[in-house]
């Protein structure tokens, strides 16, 4: 997956210290933008085809269309909306914590859904250790994609997505005055019933990969070496796939051991639980979700960056992707679904 830099951040990291924060908050939510953009790019622009998002507050005030403003803070209530053609969430003001990220199953030539509503996230929460959001939010809509972005004292969070049928879709980007990391956990969704069951998402080592781990590959104009890769999926829509995709973040493990077998016939334990996974990120860093062929193409790592990033250009079709199968063999399902200690 590669990222372009269209749209200018407009969120900033507040450095109030925490004797004068409270009379420095109203300046330091005016300081200009910090150098880090990231703006997301989808794998194909057909799959973005009359995508475009609204964003509905509590009051019924509703963003559209071209969009570039900043909603005073009174006006964002608890949580809003952010719905589109293809995704859609809801966020939590004070925290920017995501909840239900679904595809609505709406036609498009890439669709992964098969035309049903799908839900794919229950939560990406972060947890700021006491630090909270009270500025106003900066919002920029154009076309499919969707910028964000709220500052409190010591702290600045910036959300962006596209509204498409797959490719690199949402990034978390949070910035901390005092440096410190921040831990983001990603809860995969479980549909509750009159949904199907088989809907339930799930994280799996991608066998496709692991017969191939140790390969050369091409990639552009160079090669790259194939290595394991932790994918999700459900049992309902076989072209279904996605995975977390982290920018300077870590991964916690949490105490799930799995025996996976490799290529050679030996066994390696990959400590990953089915449902949930964890992230430390730094500061500036940031945490993605990329679906489709994005998520099963052989590239490299993303760049150590957290502030003036360079563009990358798309890969174009010149990266191999190795597919997935499905059903998804239960040998590589990761389990348990949670950890015994949260």
């Amino acid at each position: 997956m590669r990222w372009n830099f269209r749209s200018p951040i407009r969120g900033v990291l507040v450095h109030c210290a925490s004797a004068i924060a409270i009379a420095l908050a109203a300046v330091c939510a005016a300081l200009p933008g910090t150098p880090l953009e990231r703006p997301l790019q989808a794998a194909s622009s057909a799959g973005c085809e009359g995508g475009g998002f609204s964003i509905v507050f509590a009051n019924g005030t509703t963003l559209s269309g071209a969009v570039d403003t900043t909603v005073p803070a009174g006006s964002l209530g608890t949580r809003f909306q952010v719905r589109g053609k293809y995704v859609e969430f809801d966020v939590v003001s004070s925290t920017f914590e995501l909840l239900n990220y679904t595809f609505t199953g709406a036609p498009n030539a890439l669709d992964m859904t098969g035309g049903v509503r799908t839900p794919v996230f229950e939560r990406k929460t972060p947890n700021h250790r006491g630090l909270v959001l009270t500025g106003g939010l900066s919002v920029e809509l154009s076309d499919d994609d969707m910028v964000i972005s709220r500052t409190g004292p010591g702290l600045s969070m910036k959300i962006q997505a596209k509204d498409c049928a797959n490719g690199g879709l949402f990034q978390m980007e949070p910035a901390r005055g005092d440096g410190g990391t921040t831990d983001i956990t990603h809860v995969l969704a479980s549909p509750a019933s009159p949904e199907p069951a088989n809907m339930t998402v799930f994280y799996y080592d991608n066998p496709n990969f692991r017969a191939r781990e140790g390969d050369t590959v091409p990639f552009k104009d160079t090669t790259v070496v194939v290595t394991a890769r932790v994918n999700f999926g459900n049992d309902f829509s076989p072209k279904f796939i996605g995975r977390d995709s982290p920018q300077v973040a870590t991964r916690i493990a949490q105490g799930c051991p799995n025996n996976i077998l490799k290529r050679d016939g030996t066994t390696v334990v990959v400590n990953h639980c089915g449902g949930v996974s964890v992230w430390r990120v730094a500061s500036g860093g940031r945490m993605g979700a990329v679906f489709g062929e994005d998520a099963h193409e052989v590239a490299p790592p993303a760049t150590n960056c957290t502030s003036n990033c360079q563009a990358q250009n798309r890969v174009r079709g010149q990266s191999v992707k190795l597919g997935f199968p499905f059903p998804v063999p239960d040998a590589s399902r990761l389990k348990p679904r949670f950890p015994a200690t949260p």
